[in-house]
């Protein structure tokens, strides 16, 4: 197996273990107001093991999910088989979408962001493939705006992409939803802490459109 995969599938079971854990001290809730507005035609980019899928609304048509680790995809068909709408776990990368230009009514990302292999790809995929007037919903752990953290995370950022599945804990993605051509919507940041004893880390909810 090449370094690339080994590492991304030590990832999917790490992730596996630690994500419920997550949702247990407050992710849940986050992940549950993230998708209110969503409806119509759906793509979620790196849909982990399927925590999104409980809270899904009636107004969605059907979701096209999208997880490149064979772990946490195995995990998410199995979520999808009691999501309250139909969704559809497929292998894919957000800088690659199966979607026709302007085909799809929201994109929805819950900390992903932070490990695509390119934030500007990624983004200009969503920008492609949303519908005008469409929705990006987004709920990210970002870059800290106090500026010891802020230094530390991007000292630590190079070996923490390595560990972390590409995660990157120094990327401002609301700047770059806005250098995107998306409009931002009632962003809100907040401090979260991941596991008992660990830092509070910034993250933002928000719902991006566009034009």
């Amino acid at each position: 197996m090449p370094e690339t995969s080994r590492r991304e599938s030590s990832f999917g079971r790490s992730y596996a273990r630690v994500g419920p854990r997550m949702d247990a001290r407050g992710a849940t809730e986050h992940r549950r107001r993230l998708v209110e507005a969503a409806h119509g035609v759906v793509i979620e980019i790196g849909a982990g093991y399927g925590a999104t899928f409980p809270f899904y609304p009636s107004a969605v048509s059907g979701v096209l999910a999208l997880e490149p680790d064979p772990t946490l995809r195995g995990l998410a068909r199995a979520a999808a088989s009691t999501a309250p709408v139909p969704v559809s776990v497929k292998d894919g990368v957000a800088e690659a979408l199966p979607a026709a230009d302007a085909s799809v009514d929201v994109v929805v990302s819950s900390l992903v962001l932070c490990s695509v292999a390119d934030q500007s790809v990624a983004l200009a995929e969503v920008v492609r493939v949303l519908r005008p007037g469409g929705l990006l919903l987004f709920y990210e752990h970002v870059r800290s705006t106090h500026r010891v953290l802020g230094a530390a995370e991007d000292l630590v950022a190079p070996l923490w992409s390595r560990m972390a599945g590409g995660c990157h804990p120094n990327r401002d993605t609301a700047a770059m939803i806005l250098r995107a051509g998306l409009t931002v919507h009632g962003l809100e940041r907040f401090g979260f802490s991941v596991l008992p004893g660990n830092p509070r880390l910034a993250h933002v909810l928000g719902v991006a459109s566009k034009s």
